[in-house]
């Protein structure tokens, strides 16, 4: 049981970080080239909208992200079943080397955003599957919809005093649960707040902030791989 906690706590604390990368990567997209980089139900309604008004030009960077973020989920989940041993870090590695190549192709002056929202999209959808559980308590590191619904439906069913059917111990209940989500949230709100305020001042240096904390993670990175 206090393994099952421990690696609950160790889950949650990265889950709380990846989303503030996440957080933070998704308003500098939004704010350099007006698309989401992690958040596809936006894009999804942006490139419809789009579409509807025959509008093709503005469909295509929303749909560009679309395309590229699904790419990286396929290309992760073929690493998590693969015969590589730490994929996760390998993930968080990619990430990094995408992000460095970012702010040196536009210190270069190569400014075309198509390749930026591809390359960053991409990024998101590889670190969507770096973490899909904390505890028993399924997760998404990337967009926030699933986990504020999730957040409500705990909350609702902590004040029923509901039972919780997967519980994997004393510790583990709604309230704690709907905590976990909570603080998730907060940190996808917290990175966006933080890129929102230096993306105006620093531009894609905002971007060596996510580098630095994911080269870190793959530094410490200790865990078993475990298929999403």
């Amino acid at each position: 049981m206090r393994s099952l906690q421990s690696m609950a706590k160790r889950q949650g604390r990265l889950a709380a970080i990846l989303a503030l990368i996440a957080g933070s990567l998704d308003a500098y997209g939004f704010i350099m080239y007006q698309t989401y980089l992690s958040f596809m139900s936006g894009n999804t309604t942006q490139t419809g909208s789009a579409l509807g008004q025959g509008e093709w030009g503005l469909a295509l960077p929303s749909g560009l992200a679309i395309a590229f973020f699904v790419c990286g989920c396929f290309v992760a989940t073929l690493l998590a079943y693969s015969a590589l041993r730490r994929t996760r870090r390998l993930v968080f590695v990619i990430i990094v080397a995408t992000l460095a190549l970012i702010i040196f192709i536009t210190k270069l002056g190569i400014l075309y955003a198509g390749l930026h929202i591809a390359a960053i999209s991409f990024s998101m959808g590889l670190m969507n599957t770096a973490l899909s559980r904390v505890g028993a308590q399924s997760v998404n590191l990337t967009f926030v919809t699933g986990t504020l619904s999730r957040f409500g439906m705990h909350l609702a069913l902590a004040v029923k005093r509901a039972p919780l059917s997967d519980s994997q111990g004393a510790w583990d209940t709604h309230w704690g649960r709907a905590l976990a989500l909570a603080t998730i949230w907060a940190g996808f709100l917290t990175g966006a707040v933080l890129s929102g305020a230096a993306t105006p001042r620093f531009g894609v240096w905002v971007l060596l902030a996510p580098l630095l904390a994911l080269l870190v993670l793959a530094a410490r990175d200790q865990e078993a791989d475990t298929p999403v």
